[in-house]
């Protein structure tokens, strides 16, 4: 049946319709998405009929209602689905307005600080270890350049395997990473304001195997 991912999406800074053509080429490959608007149709039941969940939404209700929706019981229920063994992918979006939540902060390894002014932004793949996560993510892949909001990041990484790491004029940022959390795992992907990053070939190939990593088999892998 493939891999049944719920994705959570659209603020006033980040539509949905990005992220729904942004992850439509890799539907039917494996994974199987339901996109869910508005916080307020969020429940700990929704979540628990996935696989893994994409959040890829500020700390906002939605587009129109800039009320902040990550309580600590919400926080919590996040916790509880990663450890008893499903995926979270914090996308982009996913890692912005929730500096002041220690517990999301504490659970995704990071959150967003700032940004500059769109410009050209290098992703540059980790080289790790043939065994290891990163080489396991990113294997074949060569940095590639598009152009986005390059993410500055309040990242604690020291127990993440980091993948990816951004570059432009201002500097480094971790841009990719990846936590053990329980029995299941998180992963942080920061690039993806526009249509271009996701639809880059090399960004889609790197979705993919970051989604994939959060079936069964992968989930087994590097534990």
């Amino acid at each position: 049946m493939g891999l049944r991912i719920g994705v959570l999406c659209d603020d006033e800074w980040h539509p949905a319709e990005i992220v729904k053509q942004g992850l439509a080429p890799l539907a039917g490959d494996g994974l199987q998405f339901e996109y869910s608007t508005h916080a307020r149709e969020w429940s700990a039941a929704w979540m628990d009929r996935f696989d893994a969940v994409i959040l890829a939404k500020s700390n906002r209700v939605s587009a129109e209602d800039r009320t902040p929706w990550l309580t600590e019981e919400v926080q919590a229920a996040f916790r509880d689905y990663v450890e008893r063994g499903k995926g979270l992918l914090v996308l982009h979006a996913g890692t912005v307005g929730y500096k002041e939540e220690p517990l999301f902060r504490s659970l995704a390894g990071g959150v967003f600080r700032s940004h500059p002014a769109p410009g050209p932004v290098t992703l540059i793949p980790a080289r790790g270890e043939a065994a290891s996560l990163a080489a396991r993510i990113t294997g074949g892949m060569d940095r590639f350049v598009v152009h986005d909001e390059h993410y500055e990041m309040e990242a604690d990484t020291d127990e993440a395997d980091i993948f990816m790491h951004s570059e432009s004029e201002h500097g480094i940022q971790p841009a990719g990473w990846m936590l053990r959390r329980g029995s299941g795992r998180v992963a942080v992907l920061t690039p993806g304001h526009y249509i271009g990053v996701w639809l880059h070939p090399s960004y889609q190939l790197l979705l993919k195997r970051v989604l994939l990593g959060f079936s069964s088999a992968g989930m087994n892998e590097h534990s």
